[in-house]
């Protein structure tokens, strides 16, 4: 699991500006359910002074996604349009006291909503799902070239693991690595170019020869992969009081029982998402993680 910041806790536990906006004049989405990662995000905008009144959110994701939508609303109320189009996901990660490298691909998905509805109040043509012929890199999570770009560029991203960490391109089964590459050394070049970075090597992909790419597999050879992921996991959590159980596995959704101190802990939904985060990295594909009662 990882180290989370006061501050994060404090915005997961407390989120600011939740729920739906009824006079909002700009709406932004980004991300997807089957993705395990949602934002909708409600701006109230002045038409006069073109100032954000207001601000809120509904967020489908870990503990780091919601409080990043949380700490997204609050920097950018009382900002112009013009001003909140200057907030990177790198200052929501500030506002925050920082994010686990793995978890920074959440404040990038405040970035994206944010630029998606500023473009919806703009009357502006914005779409994460309506990609050019070409343009989608990562099938698994709907990511496209422009989004690696603009992560990569704000962020001075220089590896695919660093791509994967703030956009979740390429996490699951890793057959875009190779897009990505390609995508990464084109930004690097042009960005060495117009002198922001030094001219340096070639990015390369960070998979193991040990680790080959699992394409297909049986049912049974899933149900023992995830098994066995699960059992790895379980000393981790009972050494803090509690435990999971597998109960079903339908299709691409897990259904388990926490148990022990987990039941009604705050941070259950975290733990549901390191849970998650580690089956797809064992599968090789997305996956849905719920407690088997939500079933």
């Amino acid at each position: 699991m990882w180290n989370y910041s006061e501050k994060v806790k404090e915005h997961f536990f407390e989120p600011r500006n939740t729920g739906v906006l009824d006079d909002a004049n700009g709406v932004g989405e980004v991300g997807s359910l089957a993705c395990g990662d949602a934002l909708k995000l409600y701006l109230k905008i002045d038409p006069a002074s073109e100032t954000i009144t207001a601000a809120r959110f509904q967020t489908f994701g870990c503990g780091s996604a919601i409080a990043s939508s949380s700490a997204l609303t609050e920097i950018i109320i009382g900002k112009t349009v013009d001003q909140a189009l200057s907030v990177t996901n790198q200052d929501i990660a500030d506002y925050l006291d920082g994010l686990p490298p793995e978890k920074m691909h959440c404040s990038v998905m405040g970035a994206e909503a944010l630029r998606a509805a500023i473009a919806n109040y703009r009357g502006e043509a914005w779409s994460d799902e309506g990609h050019d012929d070409g343009a989608l890199i990562c099938k698994c999570f709907g990511i496209d070239a422009g989004m690696i770009e603009r992560a990569v560029r704000v962020n001075r991203l220089s590896s695919v693991e660093q791509v994967t960490n703030f956009t979740k391109a390429g996490g699951a089964c890793k057959t875009c690595h190779e897009k990505i590459e390609d995508v990464l050394a084109e930004v690097l070049t042009a960005m060495a170019a117009e002198g922001v970075i030094e001219a340096g090597p070639a990015p390369t992909c960070p998979v193991a020869p040990s680790a080959p790419i699992q394409k297909t597999m049986t049912n049974l050879q899933k149900i023992q992969m995830i098994t066995a992921a699960i059992e790895d996991l379980r000393p981790t959590l009972q050494r803090d009081g509690g435990d999971i159980e597998l109960i079903d596995i339908d299709g691409d959704t897990v259904m388990v029982n926490l148990q022990g101190s987990c039941v009604g802990c705050q941070m259950s939904s975290i733990t549901l998402s390191g849970v998650q985060e580690r089956l797809m990295t064992v599968l090789g594909k997305p996956v849905r993680v719920i407690p088997a009662q939500a079933a």
